[in-house]
């Protein structure tokens, strides 16, 4: 019978994959180059299979097969991490490390509430933040690198455990002296008649507000630019240069402030967007991640 791999070799091999260099590799595994490689030659030696492709020089190249077992590694670290957390949950809840990820567009409008009050409720608690895009969270759920991920839901993470925790009203924010602002509201399909200035492809909230203005993603704008943050967004808008939407908890965090925008309640179905939070089908703590949500919309609220 064919050894099993160590969850070393499989660390290895997942690292090495991530980061497509030995060196950087055997950093983030906290041992030498050599002993990275050698434990990765030793995998190979013992499944007799080629995981990586030796004749392209110094790049790093996987096999067909390589990249294979490189999805199946994540896979069998991301179960036995949850044996782990399975122990820690019964001998201490609500304590000890969380790996929270939070996308740009919530977190600094949410997570100067939330923190101190995830640290009051629950101080013996942990929390290890990361942000990022929806789908980099989602990936690093599926790889064991973060435990939680507070987004706006739905997303693109089916397979996984969703828990909606509270709506998010949009707002329209529009240049100052704009027509529309002369109204209470702003109706999506009066807002979609606008030059729409959108985040950049890849954050969550580019889909969301097409979606909210009933436009298709094909046939959204085709502006020259596109903001990487909502700070950028605003500025933007006060310049004249178009309108946007803006999520509640960014406009009662003050992010419009000061900046001269007209701010009206977005109109219509589906004028708000869901915060949540996600996490992987299974896991140990999940009884402690539904605890967390009172308190995130305590936060929003």
């Amino acid at each position: 019978m064919t050894p099993l791999p160590t969850p070393q070799q499989l660390r290895y091999l997942t690292a090495l994959a991530e980061h497509l260099h030995f060196g950087r590799a055997a950093e983030a595994c906290a041992v030498t180059q050599s002993t990275l490689s050698a434990g990765l030659l030793a995998l190979e030696r013992q499944m007799d299979v080629r995981i990586l492709d030796r004749d392209t020089g110094k790049r790093v190249m996987f096999t067909p097969l390589g990249r294979e077992l490189v999805a199946r590694a994540h896979t069998a670290l991301a179960a036995l991490t949850t044996i782990v957390e399975a122990a820690d949950a019964a001998r201490a809840p609500m304590s000890g490390k969380l790996r929270l990820g939070v996308i740009p567009t919530i977190s600094p409008f949410v997570l100067p509430r939330l923190m101190p009050a995830l640290r009051q409720n629950f101080p013996a608690l942990r929390l290890f933040l990361r942000e990022d895009t929806t789908r980099r969270l989602i990936d690093d759920l599926g790889t064991g690198r973060l435990d939680l991920a507070l987004l706006a839901l739905p997303c693109a993470c089916s397979g996984y455990e969703t828990l909606a925790v509270a709506h998010d009203p949009f707002f329209a924010a529009l240049p100052p002296g704009h027509p529309l602002a002369a109204r209470e509201s702003v109706s999506a399909a009066a807002l979609a008649t606008q030059n729409l200035l959108l985040l950049e492809d890849g954050h969550c909230l580019r889909d969301q507000a097409l979606s909210a203005c009933g436009v298709e993603r094909g046939d959204g704008p085709d502006g020259e630019f596109a903001a990487t943050s909502l700070h950028t967004l605003v500025q933007m808008v006060a310049g004249g240069l178009g309108c946007t939407l803006l999520p509640g908890v960014a406009v009662k965090a003050g992010l419009a402030d000061g900046t001269g925008i007209e701010l009206r309640k977005l109109a219509g179905d589906g004028a708000f967007r869901t915060l949540g939070f996600a996490w992987r089908p299974g896991a140990a703590r999940a009884a402690e991640y539904r605890a967390l949500a009172p308190v995130l919309a305590a936060s929003v609220g």
